[in-house]
């Protein structure tokens, strides 16, 4: 049994992990009629000996125990904590598990980064050793922040650079949320989202992208369909951990689906397993281009089998803006969970292949896993993880948005004035950034030269 410890910084990464633990939960009592700690259990909870009235319980051994979570919370103020703090969840943390601040990083990633994160190192540091000595097997940390705001962007960012250091061996997995041009409310998010992206390139295994605006754009699609107008936040019948719905938990919802199918192979089990391990080694075929562009089906509920993979592979319907049919795909992963048979993935994939253009050096470049335990309120899911070229328009957008901003040199002296910041840290970002694109646009270049005519037509159709 391999465990994984999820770090949570920030609002928006403790949001989505808040989801997420409700989620997990909802699937381990509708799994585990028992109440015995399993595998499936073991891999995002422990059960510890502690018992408060207030937490979620277990046998093991013979032993009631309380299940907690292998986690840790950070935030550089305690809104979104306090409330977790104080909700239906606050049995699955200790106070080891959980730092905060008081005043915030003012949305500045200098001061998440080099203010915060040296700050509070050792903390952080002993704190994720604590969560980490909790397992049996270490396979990987998630990582859950936002790049728009200071403390997900810079803080979030130098707890991954201390992740590498300290446990190099364990595969760094990061769910990063990028702002949109349409509805940023944070006027120097081009600034903390660059400096984020840097270091994203530099010290994660996999990055698998969400943006704010691709949810809402996910949710808009299930709301017409409903019969709601655009713009409408759809919201499933699920009880909120907090104890009422916020604006921002159907969006979130998406993001904790994303990841209980990416773990659902290692939680439960299947014809098809698939290790989070293999995630890196399958689909990561060059160290720096690790990003991954998450598509989820159903979208809308009832939906058929085939269409379920029509879904995954339709414009808007990536979690991330990145259109899969024009972009070069490196790998792809599909997960599926619920009754599906491994006949309905190969015709599936076989019906795609014409579609969607893989590199030369690797056509059959498919991984796949099927998880006999569907999600709680659903029949069937599927997780697409697609490695393609397509990002670099997301890259390319960021690089725009960047540069409008730092030309003007606006609000360039409040990063300044943080300790141990330099102006050099933009230029050398950017051009981190810059080269990330370069290199995607020469694999789509060589591809175009190495693939025959005819079959470009038969994409283009």
């Amino acid at each position: 049994m391999t465990q994984s410890v999820v770090v949570q910084v920030g609002q928006c990464g403790n949001q989505i992990g808040c989801r997420f633990w409700d989620l997990a939960l909802q699937e381990y009592a509708r799994f585990n009629k028992t109440g015995l700690y399993d595998d499936a259990a073991g891999t995002f909870f422990h059960a510890a000996d502690s018992r408060s009235g207030d937490g979620v319980y277990c046998v093991q051994d013979g032993t009631i125990r309380q299940l907690k979570a292998r986690a840790v919370l950070l935030d550089t103020e305690e809104g979104v904590i306090g409330g977790i703090r104080r909700g239906p969840l606050r049995g699955l943390f200790d106070s080891t598990q959980i730092l905060t601040g008081v005043s915030g990083a003012g949305n500045n990633w200098a001061s998440g980064h080099l203010h915060y994160g040296v700050t509070y190192t050792d903390k952080i540091v002993d704190q994720v050793r604590r969560a980490a000595e909790d397992c049996d097997s270490l396979q990987s940390f998630f990582l859950l922040h936002s790049t728009g705001g200071g403390t997900g962007s810079g803080l979030g960012t130098k707890v991954l650079g201390l992740l590498k250091d300290e446990f190099p061996e364990a595969c760094r997995i990061v769910v990063p949320v990028f702002p949109s041009a349409e509805d940023d409310d944070v006027v120097v998010s081009p600034y903390n989202s660059l400096l984020a992206a840097r270091e994203l390139t530099e010290h994660a295994d996999c990055v698998a992208l969400v943006g704010n605006r691709s949810l809402l754009d996910i949710l808009n699609v299930g709301a017409k369909c409903h019969g709601a107008p655009a713009g409408v936040n759809l919201k499933r019948a699920r009880k909120s951990p907090t104890g009422s719905e916020r604006p921002f938990d159907a969006m979130n919802n998406i993001v904790a689906d994303m990841l209980l199918d990416m773990t659902a192979s290692a939680r439960f089990e299947g014809s098809l397993n698939m290790d989070l391990s293999e995630i890196a080694t399958n689909l990561v075929p060059f160290p720096r281009l690790h990003y991954l562009v998450p598509s989820v089906s159903p979208v809308v509920p009832s939906r058929g089998l085939d269409q379920l993979f029509g879904d995954a592979f339709a414009k808007g319907r990536q979690l991330i803006r990145a259109d899969p049919k024009r972009g070069l795909h490196l790998a792809c992963a599909l997960m599926l969970r619920g009754d599906v048979r491994v006949s309905d993935l190969r015709r599936n994939i076989q019906r795609f292949k014409p579609l969607l253009r893989f590199a030369p050096w690797n056509p059959e470049g498919w991984k796949t896993s099927l998880c006999s335990a569907p999600p709680v309120d659903r029949s069937r899911s599927l997780l697409a993880l697609a490695n393609t070229t397509g990002v670099k328009s997301t890259f390319a957008d960021l690089s725009a948005r960047f540069a409008n901003l730092y030309r003007k040199k606006a609000y360039l002296h409040h990063y300044l004035q943080v300790q141990g910041m330099e102006q050099s840290f933009f230029a050398e970002a950017l051009s981190s950034l810059r080269s990330l694109i370069e290199e995607y646009r020469r694999l789509d270049a060589d591809a175009a030269e190495l693939t025959p005519a005819a079959a470009r037509l038969n994409v283009a159709r």
